[in-house]
């Protein structure tokens, strides 16, 4: 397979995977990354590493439009032109509906909802020309909500719904779809044993699952999926099934 891709949040958990396995499988891949340069440059190093001017770096705020659309300009204008988008990127914390502020909205709706749509819109040409596609990392928490996020879930609710809007806008040239993962990785700030037991205890598969869980679906819907566009493929273990 071999197709063009760019991945945003690109340097860690779950969109390094996606790289990673998108890269096993033939494909040339766009980093991007805003923070985490350490991770994001071991990661191409290491792609690299295995086939030559197969994996390069983009740095940026996809808050920041001009950042943003030079971040696509990256993608276009590497190797023949962008046949995948991958928005990863995300940021995640808790909201208390009493405390949240403008800012905390701001910066979950910016980086999960306004920054997917606007890059895709920056890239529709060249998808379109490729008979491209674009896969929204989003969450089973879109669906009805993390109690104490609210802002991040309302946030995912509108990816999803940008997902099956712009597969309208979209099509026939364009694919679009989403990924929503459930337990795949604990939260970064940490989670007592407890709650990770409550979770499991509600995921009839009983584990968690695993960041490659997410990439598998991934390749699934750029590589296997040309009659699939609009859907969401949930993988949560059956999580989403009690909740």
């Amino acid at each position: 397979m071999e197709k063009n891709v760019l991945i945003t949040g690109a340097a860690q958990r779950i969109g390094a995977a996606c790289a990673r396995l998108l890269h096993d499988c033939g494909c040339n891949v766009v980093l991007h990354y805003r923070s985490s340069k350490q991770d994001a440059e071991q990661l191409c190093n290491e792609l690299n590493q295995k086939r030559h001017d197969s994996a390069r770096l983009v740095q940026g705020n996809l808050s920041n439009r001009e950042e943003l659309e030079a971040i696509a300009q990256v993608a276009i204008s590497s190797w023949e032109g962008v046949d995948v988008l991958i928005n990863n990127a995300s940021s995640f914390y808790p909201t208390p509906f009493a405390t949240t502020n403008e800012e905390q909205w701001d910066d979950l709706l910016g980086s999960n909802l306004k920054a997917p749509f606007f890059l895709s819109k920056a890239l529709s040409e060249c998808l379109a020309k490729r008979q491209g596609s674009i896969v929204n990392i989003v969450d089973i928490h879109a669906e009805r909500g993390l109690p104490g996020y609210p802002v991040y879930s309302i946030a995912k609710a509108g990816l999803v719904a940008m997902t099956k809007i712009l597969a309208k806008e979209l099509a026939p040239t364009i694919r679009v779809n989403a990924v929503a993962p459930g337990a795949i990785l604990w939260p970064e700030n940490g989670l007592s044993e407890q709650g990770k037991n409550e979770i499991l205890q509600r995921v009839p598969l009983a584990r968690c699952g695993s960041p490659e869980d997410i990439a598998k679906a991934v390749l699934y819907l750029v590589k296997d999926a040309d009659y699939v566009t609009g859907q969401i493929l949930t993988v949560d273990g059956g999580r989403i099934l009690f909740s």
